[in-house]
């Protein structure tokens, strides 16, 4: 059985979801005092604001390292800015992300089918189910 991780997130925080086909658990993060701000609404800034912004990311990362398979979700921007960061940051993580979607504000039992339902036509699609 394949292990998947799921992570929603914006710039408040992130919602950390390992599912298996019959059970799921999670994980929440908090994105720092001062929220995570598009980058370049925070151009001349301290790098106090940069510094915190990699350590939520890096509390992501450190989350999903284990997963098999990877599904990043989220409203606005901050899924493709995890994404960076792991490129940057996290490069063996990459190849386990197999995919990014926008989702608006699921309640978590919404984004829990979601994410069966994704990976259940993931592999359909692949012939890997």
């Amino acid at each position: 059985m394949t292990f998947h991780a799921a992570v929603w997130l914006d710039h408040k925080e992130a919602k950390i979801f390992h599912v298996t086909s019959e059970t799921f658990d999670e994980t929440h993060i908090k994105a720092p005092h001062h929220h995570i701000q598009h980058p370049r609404k925070t151009q001349g800034r301290s790098g106090a604001e940069d510094h915190e912004t990699k350590a939520y990311f890096d509390s992501i990362t450190k989350e999903i390292g284990d997963a098999q398979e990877i599904l990043i979700a989220g409203p606005g921007t901050a899924k493709l800015e995890l994404i960076k960061h792991v490129h940057k940051h996290a490069a063996g993580l990459e190849k386990k992300i197999v995919g990014v979607e926008t989702v608006d504000h699921p309640t978590d039992g919404q984004f829990v089918a979601f994410v069966r339902q994704y990976f259940i036509e993931k592999d359909a699609l692949l012939g890997t189910a």
